[in-house]
């Protein structure tokens, strides 16, 4: 699992700077990642490693950290 590609995501898909991309950056801890900020991080994850979440995943991902062990599956 490529850590940039993920960073880059969450960098491109909510629009904020990649110093801002930590493994503690959590779901609604910033007014980027809310519910429609989620939904867009998802369809941009799914088309950067190729990949289709099923609800369980999208629901459960709760931060950076989270968001890679998702992947990582």
């Amino acid at each position: 699992m490529n850590n940039g590609k993920l960073r880059e995501s969450f960098s491109r898909s909510l629009g904020i700077s990649l110093e801002s991309v930590t493994d503690d950056l959590a779901y609604n801890t910033i007014k980027e990642w809310d519910s429609v900020g989620h939904m867009a991080l998802v369809v941009e994850l799914e088309g950067e490693f190729d990949v289709m979440f099923d609800t369980d995943d999208i629901l459960g991902m709760s931060s950076v950290a989270k968001a890679r062990e998702i992947l990582a599956k």
